[in-house]
């Protein structure tokens, strides 16, 4: 049932764009494995082999740490709605943080997100898809709106605050270079 593509094609993309939510995993060589959930329309796809996703602050910044030592990311998504599906990107990522030069000419891909905090560049290595057939149905009902407006309420300097605070090192103690 699995099976194994070089590329996103016209096809995976039409369903990538459906899903309202992807997983992130990252590991470095010891410590804690991580997997996130995101959402919020903060993934887009850049090319046949090439996505990028907006990250938006977090409790911590496991991603940052793990990719500077192991640069290697899986992003699965997965069909809560409709025919059952697995989609697995494998590959290696670029952290850009907002003082990189990079971000304004990538932070254009998204509408203005306060508290955006890195943006990830994926350099697509291989696609897996799998049957899904144990994903439980759900129906989605809305984006969350906590996150943003608990950023909303933060000054610029609040946020920064709250970054120095939570996000230069991951809860395995390993730097994430947010402020590199």
């Amino acid at each position: 049932m699995a099976k194994f593509y070089e590329e996103i094609t016209d096809e995976l993309k039409e369903w990538i764009l459906e899903q309202k939510i992807f997983f992130t995993g990252t590991a470095a060589e010891t410590g804690r494995v991580n997997v996130s959930p995101k959402g919020m329309d903060t993934f887009k796809i850049i090319g046949p082999n090439k996505v990028a996703w907006l990250n938006l602050t977090g409790s911590g910044n496991e991603t940052a740490a793990h990719l500077k030592l192991v640069n290697r990311i899986t992003i699965m998504f997965c069909a809560f709605e409709g025919k059952p599906k697995i989609l697995r990107l494998y590959g290696s990522a670029q952290t850009i943080h907002k003082q990189d030069k990079e971000w304004q000419d990538h932070i254009g891909l998204y509408n203005e997100t306060r508290g955006a905090r890195n943006i990830y560049i994926v350099e697509v290595d291989s696609l897996q898809t799998s049957c899904g057939f144990a994903v439980p149905l759900m129906d989605y009902k809305e984006d969350r709106q906590i996150l943003a407006d608990w950023a909303e309420k933060k000054e610029a300097t609040g946020m920064e605050e709250y970054w120095e605070r939570k996000n230069v090192k991951s809860i395995d103690g390993f730097p994430t270079g947010i402020f590199d």
